[in-house]
């Protein structure tokens, strides 16, 4: 059995074999069974080539400890959360590495109703099953072998996805549509066959979007700089109104002007929560607190409320259970929906983007444009350092007493008349994240990021090369 070293925060990712093989993912499920006891878990998978066979064993573990397991095969993330919804079941497990190197893979792993695992007190109680010694029994014996069989959800999903736009409402668009070899290629195809079906008039111009183990284009991730210029030609080549891409999974939406300039998360995050509003008039909208002013000043724009939660996805779907939002938007990507379970979706995002623009008279260049004049932003820069909480320490020293708000909720936020920013520990990777924004001033942008980049590379303790 792997070594178990592949429980993060709040799912499970690692390299195949070192950290994760058949066999933990047998024990997985069997500990999924005793600390969740679901009665019936869906089960699906992504493109990669040890998906398939780390699925099977995660599905014997279940099936040994009595759980019944519905399989919907190759799929996304967001799919899985949608099963789980549509048959009642008391959990949903999705074996994936979404945008990690391709000798990794992992499991995203949702209770009853698609709530997160709580990390403090479920996952925590799973990997400890998991990484205990001795065999993971259930705490009821099961009298029999769970059952399992195959189910398609995927039309059902496509209908879900539909209702948050009025297709007749559309007005032509053309969108260039970049699966970068993942699995959003399949569940696109639904939607867009539905599209047509009620005769929407939007065309797309598909590249790279057969599934593919062998990403032949790189790992699907367009976070990465160096993965965009594909989309981007794709959109001035074609003449398309906008772009998207997706990663391995298709739980994150990377989106791009007519002009082939990549759209930065944050104004993302403003322009969906506009849209929202405009069908939940004076609704909430939850963000996280690295990049703000922004989505801010959208939201009040559009009559909406804003509630700040911690960056991830287990705090923004708390959050928005809580203040029951309509919205839920954060700066790497993922958007979550009310209607949607709370849960994050690749998909819908762009159609609810086509749905606003083809109410707008202008490009959408034009109001992104607006968004980064009055609020421009560094966007999110990483730091390797030896002691993060260290450089956390020295910042604070350093500002706090001349920031009229200070804001700990997750790391370091400080806010000035003019500036502003946001320094935090990364969840997932061992990494400083920093985001600096202004008030319609690119030159304070600059001197800030400038300022704050000499401090924390004053670290006495550097990371090991």
């Amino acid at each position: 059995m792997a070594a178990a070293g592949c429980f993060t925060s709040y799912d499970i990712r690692g390299r195949v074999g070192p950290d994760l093989d058949a066999a933990l993912c047998d024990r997985i499920g069997r500990a999924f069974v005793r600390v969740m006891r679901p009665g019936r878990v869906v089960v699906g998978h992504d493109i990669r080539a040890s998906s398939p066979a780390l699925q099977a064993a995660l599905t014997d573990g279940l099936r040994g400890a009595g759980a019944d397991v519905i399989d919907i095969g190759l799929c996304g993330t967001e799919e899985v959360y949608f099963a789980t919804d549509r048959y009642r079941a008391g959990g949903g497990l999705m074996v994936t590495a979404s945008h990690n190197p391709i000798d990794y893979n992992g499991i995203k792993l949702v209770g009853p109703g698609c709530r997160p695992l709580c990390p403090d007190t479920e996952f925590a109680a799973l990997r400890d099953l998991v990484t205990g010694p001795g065999p993971v029994v259930p705490a009821v014996p099961a009298a029999r072998p769970g059952a399992v069989r195959r189910a398609d959800p995927r039309a059902e999903y496509a209908a879900r996805v539909l209702s948050f736009i009025d297709p007749e409402a559309l007005r032509p668009l053309k969108i260039v549509v970049n699966a970068g070899h993942g699995t959003a290629g399949p569940a696109f195809d639904a939607i867009a066959a539905a599209l047509a079906a009620r005769g929407a008039p939007l065309s797309f111009v598909r590249i790279h979007h057969a599934p593919d183990s062998r990403f032949p284009q790189g790992i699907p991730n367009p976070l990465l700089p160096e993965n965009r210029p594909v989309t981007a030609r794709a959109v001035r080549d074609h003449g398309a109104d906008f772009g998207v891409a997706w990663d391995g999974d298709f739980d994150r939406c990377f989106l791009f002007d007519e002009t082939g300039a990549f759209i930065d998360g944050e104004y993302i995050v403003g322009l969906l929560a506009a849209a929202c509003l405009a069908r939940a008039p004076g609704a909430r909208i939850v963000h996280d607190p690295r990049v703000i002013w922004s989505t801010r000043d959208m939201v009040a724009r559009a009559g909406g409320q804003t509630v700040v939660s911690r960056t991830g996805h287990v705090p923004i779907k708390a959050a928005m259970r809580a203040a029951d939002a309509v919205y839920g938007g954060e700066m790497s990507a993922h958007h979550y929906f009310r209607d949607f379970m709370y849960c994050d979706s690749g998909m819908i995002p762009w159609l609810v983007l086509a749905a606003h623009l083809s109410g707008e008279r202008g490009p959408l260049s034009a109001l992104v444009a607006r968004m980064r004049a009055e609020f421009p932003s560094s966007g999110e820069i990483n730091f390797r350092v030896g002691d993060p909480a260290a450089v956390l320490a020295r910042a604070e020293a350093r500002y706090a007493d001349r920031a009229p708000q200070v804001d700990r909720l997750d790391g370091l936020s400080l806010s000035f008349d003019r500036w502003r920013f946001n320094m935090r520990r990364s969840n997932t990777e061992p990494l400083l994240r920093l985001n600096v924004e202004t008030r319609g001033d690119p030159a304070l942008l600059a001197a800030k990021l400038a300022e704050l980049r000499r401090l924390i590379e004053e670290d006495p303790n550097p990371p090991d090369a």
